[in-house]
């Protein structure tokens, strides 16, 4: 069974609600929440003016396809009111949800990216993926505690 590592995030109403009753929908859509790291204020990243975000990384084990995890994670955000605005892409959000990792899986086909392709230039993803999993190797970048460094 893949573990997978899942971007947790949100800066529109309770924040730290909406992320933990949104990890209990995935547990109830065949993903098995493993590991939660602690949830953080960040900055925003694209869109200034906006309120803070609660972000951090979940550790999932799922029997589901990497496709397939990132189709559940969607359809989560959407029950949560989530709403994608190709025009803001990095605007305010209810709940974000982003398939970070998926096992030691190199994936690039549409819609569909793993490692995140972002995911080594971001602290607020790093930081709680490396408490998470400190030895973590990020397929084709490196380990995370060394990503981490080079942030930092």
């Amino acid at each position: 069974m893949p573990r997978a590592y899942i971007g947790l995030g949100s800066n529109l109403g309770d924040r730290e609600r909406t992320i933990r009753e949104g990890l209990a929908a995935l547990d109830a859509s065949g993903v098995t929440v493993v590991a939660v790291s602690t949830l953080v204020d960040t900055e925003p990243v694209g869109v200034v003016g906006q309120p803070l975000f609660l972000n951090g990384v979940a550790a999932v084990d799922t029997r589901l396809g990497a496709r397939e995890l990132l189709n559940v994670l969607l359809d989560v955000e959407r029950r949560f009111g989530r709403l994608r605005d190709e025009a803001v892409p990095h605007g305010p959000r209810t709940l974000d949800l982003d398939l970070l990792l998926y096992g030691d899986a190199e994936i690039d086909e549409p819609g569909l990216h793993v490692p995140h392709p972002r995911m080594h230039e971001r602290d607020f993803v790093l930081d709680p993926l490396a408490e998470v999993a400190p030895g973590l190797e990020v397929p084709g970048k490196g380990k995370v505690q060394t990503l981490r460094a080079r942030l930092h």
